[in-house]
């Protein structure tokens, strides 16, 4: 049996082994590039742009630029421990 041209969102879900909503994340977000099709808007991902998705995250894992999550914020410590705690537990 050929392999599909399109995918749903459930198949893309499921090869990359994300849930759905993980998957439609990516879809609005552009990372994964997606067509709604039908009167209700189904999203319909083609085999060949997720295989150019795969191989782009790949590139990026082997290049250190993945880039970092949205939302995700850096947590830097304070040079100081003590600085944090006002001096707190000193003599």
């Amino acid at each position: 049996m050929p392999t599909p041209r399109f995918l749903t969102l459930d198949d893309v879900a499921e090869i990359l082994n994300v849930s759905w909503s993980q998957a439609y994340a990516l879809v609005r977000r552009k990372e994964l590039i997606a067509i709604q099709i039908g009167g209700r808007g189904q999203w319909r991902v083609e085999t060949d742009e997720l295989e150019r998705f795969i191989a782009q995250k790949y590139a990026e894992a082997r290049a250190g630029t993945v880039p970092a999550e949205p939302g995700a914020e850096e947590q830097t410590a304070p040079d100081d421990a003590t600085s944090s705690t006002g001096g707190l537990g000193r003599g």
